[in-house]
């Protein structure tokens, strides 16, 4: 193996309080200096974000938020932020939550505080991403990393099981992508293979019922490990795939990436034999492919795209702007044909080639 690479770790405090995000999250804030803040959120119970609110400096509230962040939703709140002339941003809920956050900090450098109440992952990255007329954008950018992440298990208590399986999925596919982005390094291999490892056992646990609040931390370690690999290594193939098709046919984020992963780690896994070997030790099975099998059978996985409302004749509009964003060293060559197959594979639900 060759040590010939660069890796840089991005500067953030990660803290889990169990049953204490209103205290943390105030901590936070008092950390950074925040005077002013602006609380966003969405999907947590107005109990839940009371209690967070209760302990702020709150000068302004925020729930207008929307999946894959609609570039007219993220002016709206660039607005709200001026006007309330805000000092720091506490984002509470899934991806949207804190994908809108960002948007806002992006403009105006104003820090991060995160409370995920889902396994997303944005929380623990420096990628923005907004969607414009069915284009959806990302980046990255120092500025939209949260200074602070408060990680509350209590939290994800009434997250429904579906979505938790298909946000664990989107998790665990931050695990993948990190084993060969543009960027992935023998540092992002490490941590995505035990951010597998977490997942797999976390949500497990999650699913049979037996692991309670313990199965939720496991599975929030193995989120935030998977975004901390997926941030240094960037995005891959999967993530391209899901990227392009959530823009232009908004489709929920975490169910599509949860159906596309299978489609992609069979395709890729022949070309990639050490990231392949890392992946089915998480899993502990004889194959990366078939370790993902068995963890979508116990969870009862998404399967088709079809479900979530991607229209089959969608496919062939989709397939240019993929292939364009595909990078260059994915670990095979990839063309039309092949992209065109797997896309209806997964629209269809089929099993993975």
């Amino acid at each position: 193996m060759s040590f010939d690479f660069i890796h840089e770790t991005l500067p953030q405090r990660v803290v889990f309080a169990r049953g204490d995000a209103p205290g943390a999250v105030a901590a936070e804030v008092a950390a950074v200096g925040g005077t002013r803040a602006m609380l966003i959120h969405s999907g947590p119970s107005a109990e839940q974000v009371e209690a967070v609110a209760a302990q702020l400096p709150l000068a302004v509230r925020h729930d207008d938020v929307a999946m894959h962040v609609p570039i007219e939703v993220a002016e709206r709140a660039r607005a709200a932020a001026r006007t309330g002339d805000v000092d720091v941003l506490v984002s509470v809920g899934g991806g949207s939550a804190t994908g809108l956050a960002k948007a806002v900090a992006l403009r105006s450098g104003v820090p991060i505080v995160a409370v995920p109440t889902t396994y997303a992952g944005s929380e623990a990255t420096n990628v923005w991403g907004m969607t414009d007329n069915g284009v959806k954008t990302t980046g990255t950018d120092r500025r939209v990393l949260p200074t602070s992440i408060v990680y509350d298990a209590t939290l994800l208590q009434s997250l429904p099981a579906d979505l938790s399986v298909a946000s664990g999925l989107n998790a665990l596919a931050h695990c993948v992508d990190s084993m060969w982005g543009p960027r992935a390094d023998p540092i992002d291999r490490a941590l995505a293979e035990e951010g597998i490892r977490g997942l797999r056992a976390g949500m497990i646990g999650l699913v049979d019922g037996a692991g309670g609040l313990d199965a939720i931390e496991q599975t929030l370690y193995g989120a935030y490990l998977a975004a901390v690999s997926f941030a240094s290594a960037g995005s891959g193939m999967h993530h391209k795939i899901c990227h392009v098709l959530g823009g232009m046919y908004d489709l929920p984020h975490a169910q599509t990436h949860a159906v596309v992963l299978p489609h992609v780690l069979a395709f890729n896994a022949p070309g990639a034999p050490e990231a392949a070997a890392r992946i089915s030790r998480a899993f502990g099975s004889q194959t990366a492919v078939a370790g993902l099998a068995a963890l979508r059978r116990a969870v009862s996985a998404p399967r088709a795209l079809k479900d979530y409302g991607m229209p089959g004749e969608g496919i062939a509009a989709a397939v240019p702007p993929i292939l364009a964003a595909i990078p260059t060293n994915n670990p095979k060559p990839v063309s039309t044909d092949d992209l065109t197959a797997l896309l209806r594979a997964a629209w269809e639900g089929d099993e993975p080639r």
